[in-house]
């Protein structure tokens, strides 16, 4: 009904960079907030960042000022650029989205989770 599939994960050195990108699809009539988790070995998956249908933007303490999230509301998705990547940030990242969608009312879809490993 609704999916989202992101991408862009990967391995990359301590001080590097990586976009996710997160593509909502089906029958979407409006997203709200879209945004990113990430889940580490043997840790409780945690919210990295969102963002609303007005842009406004919200960020774990941990990624302030080295992450980015963005969306373009006319292709359905969401971006995170991930600047000064460190050890600490390995982990799966998820896409989520908060959906009204077309026939269903609201719903809350994830991601299949796309891995960051972060050598040191």
């Amino acid at each position: 009904q609704v999916q989202l599939v992101e991408s862009g994960g990967g391995l990359v050195q301590a001080g590097g960079s990586l976009r996710l990108s997160c593509a909502a699809s089906g029958s979407i009539f409006s997203i709200n907030i879209m945004g990113w988790y990430r889940q580490a070995p043997g840790k409780q998956r945690e919210l990295v960042a969102d963002i609303t249908s007005a842009d406004s933007t919200n960020y774990a303490d941990s990624v302030k000022g080295r992450f980015t999230i963005s969306r373009d509301n006319a292709k359905k998705m969401v971006y995170l650029q991930m600047n000064s990547l460190n050890p600490e940030d390995t982990a799966v990242y998820y896409c989520f989205a908060d959906v009204t969608t077309i026939k269903s009312g609201n719903l809350e879809v994830w991601g299949q989770g796309t891995l960051v490993t972060v050598s040191s």
